[in-house]
């Protein structure tokens, strides 16, 4: 397809991954995608989605393509469908992305992706939408995408409105107010055996702590925001290991069971205790997958990526800073 065809709309846009270091698991509203507790983030510099959006007249329907493998579009039409109502248009969109790592492993893939689509789509459909608007047309898609449109700092609230028009995400704290750093220990490079939206649902329906979870999360949450706001490195730390500790009980006690740590996330998890315990602060979280991020300061990164980088159960490690906004870029 000739892509300088007037008839053709496109642009182009890159966005990256962000990790919870306040999580969020389950679903208040799974048709409309509302998170059942507010959520914290840091976006990560690293770990990057680039994205291409074309709205073509000619194709007979939504299709993507990651790294030149063909994907499901049901996430992605969501999106779309959202963008293609508010700007009156109807062509289909073709969607052509590529990860700098690896995809649906753990690694917040979707959140990128998802944040990466919505910007490029939005932008080649004639929108001037507001980043708090984009924020929420990307949490229809998926949760965390929602995080991902800003840089730094971020908090999704998960709102009280049954329309979802109160949960949305925006910035606490730019990275520049506090340049910490992250290394992340890939234990496995292959896709997860569970889909976090297929996590979240049995965990909801089955696990006897899902009620307390939601229940304590706002206290959470706010306590969370306060030491970022304060800069208290020590706090956030603690504060994050336990609501990845916390989430990770709620994936333990789904019937039947979400394990999705392997050897080597435990190997990980015990060098951060040995590490902090030897005088070097840093502390670690897990999404749903086998990845562990090592939160610390930057005078701390490159000896933790030495001291991770032994371990036999680690296949890579990344070091990256904190993350930018998603943005338009020009095609290559």
């Amino acid at each position: 397809m000739n892509e300088s065809d007037p008839k053709l709309r496109s642009a182009h846009s890159i966005a990256h991954s962000n990790i919870a270091l306040a999580k969020y698991w389950g679903k208040r509203n799974s048709e409309l995608n509302i998170p059942a507790v507010s959520s914290i983030s840091i976006t990560l510099e690293a770990l990057a989605t680039k994205s291409s959006v074309t709205f073509d007249p000619h194709s007979r329907g939504d299709s993507l393509e990651i790294d030149g493998e063909r994907f499901d579009t049901e996430k992605i039409s969501v999106v779309l469908d959202l963008v293609r109502t508010q700007s009156k248009i109807t062509d289909v969109a073709r969607i052509q992305s590529s990860n700098n790592f690896p995809t649906s492993a753990g690694l917040a893939s979707s959140a990128s992706g998802i944040a990466a689509l919505t910007i490029a789509a939005a932008s080649a459909a004639g929108l001037d939408l507001s980043r708090k608007e984009l924020s929420m047309i990307a949490r229809r898609g998926s949760a965390s995408a929602a995080r991902s449109i800003f840089g730094g700092f971020v908090e999704l609230h998960a709102g009280s409105q049954q329309d979802g028009s109160d949960s949305f995400a925006e910035p606490i704290l730019d990275r520049e107010d506090w340049p910490l750093e992250v290394v992340v220990a890939i234990t496995q490079s292959g896709k997860k055996a569970t889909s976090s939206t297929t996590g979240m649902l049995s965990t909801a329906g089955t696990s006897p702590f899902f009620d307390s979870w939601v229940n304590s999360a706002p206290a959470k949450v706010a306590e969370m925001r306060e030491a970022i706001l304060a800069l208290d490195f020590q706090h956030v730390g603690e504060l994050t290991e336990q609501s990845c500790l916390a989430m990770h009980s709620l994936m333990f006690t789904t019937v039947p069971s979400l394990i999705y740590w392997n050897e080597g996330t435990i190997s990980v998890i015990r060098e951060v205790q040995r590490l902090r315990a030897s005088g070097t602060e840093c502390y670690f979280t897990i999404d749903a997958g086998p990845q562990v991020k090592i939160i610390c300061e930057p005078a701390n990164s490159a000896s933790i990526v030495s001291a991770i980088s032994e371990l036999p159960a680690v296949v890579e490690v990344r070091r990256s800073r904190l993350g930018p906004d998603a943005q338009l870029v020009n095609p290559k």
